[in-house]
């Protein structure tokens, strides 16, 4: 609600990534409680560090804590935090999450992921048995499609088209494509998988993936979550739906 020189926000956020971390965050607020749904959303910016706002982890699948709720009471938003203009909420955030669900294709993540399937493979001798190469062959080849598609959306955006439902397309193969190679590397080191830890790139260890110390169980089990973030697989589904077949 409006409050003279800017805004009183109570509410609560969940799946807040890093928020532990955070000095400031950004959020969708309702300012205009007469206005449609998606017109009375404006998009501030608040500091973490003031009274009212707490940060509650949320402990993982696989016991990691990089997610988090948020809660906001009665915390107090400067006028000159408003982003845009009041009301305009929504249509930033839907800009923004265009953007984000592009980066969430993760081509390089997915690729890197199937070099480290292929690696484990070997060292386990799965390299000799067709039904797993089949399986291989199979993932490898939604990977270049993947990235295929992927350069195509970035090359229209550089022309200045805007994210469309190219972006939740992206987002929703991206998102199962690293699922299912997590998987298929637990399958190919069975029990091994346990205390199998992600590789580095070399010598140098500089790890071939941030994730690096975290073991390969932990990792596959921390992507179930990649079908939730950014707007879950079903949203994606439903906004695909409504604007490219008019369902």
């Amino acid at each position: 609600m409006a409050d003279g020189a800017g805004y009183r926000v109570t509410g609560q956020k969940i799946w807040t990534s890093l928020a532990h971390h955070a000095d400031m965050m950004f959020c969708l607020a309702r300012t205009d409680l007469s206005a449609k749904p998606q017109e009375g959303i404006s998009f501030l910016l608040l500091d973490m560090r003031q009274p009212g706002v707490s940060v509650k982890p949320i402990v993982t699948l696989e016991g990691g804590h990089s997610v988090n709720s948020v809660f906001l009471d009665d915390v107090f938003v400067p006028r000159e935090n408003l982003v845009g203009r009041e009301g305009q909420g929504w249509t930033i955030a839907k800009f923004l999450l265009g953007h984000e669900r592009t980066k969430t294709a993760d081509v390089g993540r997915c690729k890197r992921r199937l070099e480290i399937l292929k690696d484990v493979a070997a060292r386990e001798g799965l390299d000799a048995d067709p039904v797993f190469q089949r399986k291989i062959a199979a993932i490898e080849a939604e990977v270049k499609g993947h990235e295929f598609s992927a350069l195509r959306a970035l090359a229209e955006q550089a022309k200045g088209k805007p994210p469309g439902a190219e972006a939740s397309l992206l987002k929703l193969r991206g998102s199962e494509i690293m699922q299912r190679l997590t998987v298929l590397a637990v399958e190919a080191l069975g029990p091994m998988a346990s205390i199998y830890e992600m590789p580095t790139a070399g010598a140098n260890e500089e790890p071939l993936i941030p994730e690096h110390g975290i073991g390969l169980m932990e990792n596959m089990l921390n992507y179930r979550a990649a079908s939730i973030y950014g707007g879950s697989n079903e949203i994606q589904r439903n906004i695909i739906a409504k604007m490219v077949l008019g369902l």
